[in-house]
């Protein structure tokens, strides 16, 4: 029984100073729902080559959106381009279902081709030597599917994309932010993020962030795909503030991703026309969360009271815990404080009884000792006063209590 003691003291110990103090810091106040701020820049320029030979430079108003920086950011790595559409008359494309045909009447007039690109005229004619398909009124010629091989932006691996991101914990008034104070203006310009040699530099190259995600820059690029980024931070503010540094995390989200945008303009004649293009790429959606804890001095009493009072629960039942916990005020000694005490003593003791009774190996020598206790003080409670036994024995009392009875 004595060594079951001292264990539960011992457990309740490690408990108060191990995980409520040192782990969770019970101690502190906190504030966990921080204002932030999310600003982003890519960098990098690559150079496409088309199927005419031609080529075209992308820079970073080509194939980042959005262009003001935000927490999240796209970055075009793949595409397929239409050029010059204009609206008229064409054979919609045999890969669309709806869209093929063996004669006119499986296009009926004005019904829109679904999954298609256009408004059927009523017409069956041929798109290739192979293929009929139904004529559209739309965007001719439709929509280029062919995908290329490989990525035309290859080069995107080496892009590089710069995170600014604040946290201000109002209820501490203390604001951090993720760069690093230098006077040396080119430092963010030469710094690349690395978690254990350069962990201060928020500038990330995009092949390193894709691969601290769990995969190749070469697969993902081809069909697109998401990616998050998390930035945690968690703020001691009982030591010094340099010590309150994010830690970022990368995981990959899901796989293609992949949109159209068309740029407009006009002939000579002021025929409209549009460059259609399908942007495959990688999207970045940085989440910040946060937590700053301080030390205050009421969550720091009710995580100690709270600990005191379940090192009290493994006291025996005729040392009270509240007569322990009053050196700490007559604010604590309180009803609720109270009331825990006697829930928790009542517990305790059931618990020992039950370990005592069913599981100890003298549980025979227990239960007898504990019964026979209990029997013996059953007996002197119902056994009269010695007064009124003898009172009893007499017979004219007796006459007197049937009486009074009647």
């Amino acid at each position: 029984v004595g060594l079951l003691h001292r264990l539960l003291q011992l457990a309740v110990l490690g408990y108060l100073l191990g995980w409520v103090l040192v782990v969770r810091r019970g101690y502190q106040d906190t504030d966990a729902a921080p204002h932030v701020s999310v600003i982003t820049k890519m960098k990098g320029v690559s150079v496409t080559r088309s199927k005419d030979a031609s080529r075209r430079l992308w820079d970073v108003v080509d194939y980042a959106s959005p262009p003001q920086g935000e927490n999240v950011v796209f970055l075009v790595t793949n595409f397929i381009a239409t050029a010059k559409q204009a609206q008229g008359t064409c054979p919609e494309s045999p890969s669309v279902l709806d869209g093929m045909c063996t004669e006119d009447v499986d296009c009926p007039v004005g019904n829109p081709v679904v999954h298609g690109n256009g408004i059927k005229t009523g017409k069956c004619v041929m798109f290739n030597a192979t293929h009929s398909t139904c004529e559209i009124y739309g965007w001719c010629p439709v929509e280029n599917n062919t995908l290329p091989r490989k990525p035309l932006l290859a080069e995107a691996e080496n892009f590089t994309l710069f995170i600014k991101n604040t946290v201000n914990f109002t209820k501490f008034n203390f604001s951090k932010g993720n760069t690093l104070q230098t006077n040396d203006s080119t430092y963010f310009k030469s710094c690349t993020y690395d978690p254990f040699f350069n962990p201060s530099c928020p500038v990330f190259r995009i092949g390193d962030v894709v691969e601290a995600a769990g995969e190749t820059f070469g697969d993902l690029a081809l069909l697109g795909g998401s990616i998050s980024i998390r930035i945690e931070w968690n703020c001691d503010l009982d030591q010094p503030s340099a010590r309150c540094q994010p830690q970022y995390s990368f995981i990959l989200v899901d796989r293609r991703y992949n949109f159209r945008t068309a740029s407009y303009y006009w002939d000579s004649q002021r025929r409209p026309y549009r460059s259609l293009m399908k942007l495959y790429g990688i999207r970045f959606d940085i989440s910040v969360h946060g937590q700053a804890g301080k030390f205050s001095i009421i969550p720091a009493a009710v995580s100690f009271g709270t600990g005191i009072a379940f090192f009290g629960a493994t006291q025996y039942p005729k040392r009270p815990l509240v007569l322990s916990l009053m050196w700490l005020g007559p604010w604590l000694y309180t009803l609720p404080a109270l009331i825990l005490h006697r829930c928790i003593t009542a517990q305790a003791t059931v618990v020992c009884d039950l370990v005592l009774l069913y599981l100890d190996t003298q549980a025979d020598f227990y239960w007898k000792e504990k019964f026979e206790e209990n029997m013996s003080l059953v007996i002197l409670q119902a056994k009269p006063p010695k007064g009124k036994t003898e009172a009893a024995a007499d017979p004219q009392w007796a006459d007197q209590d049937i009486r009074n009875a009647q």
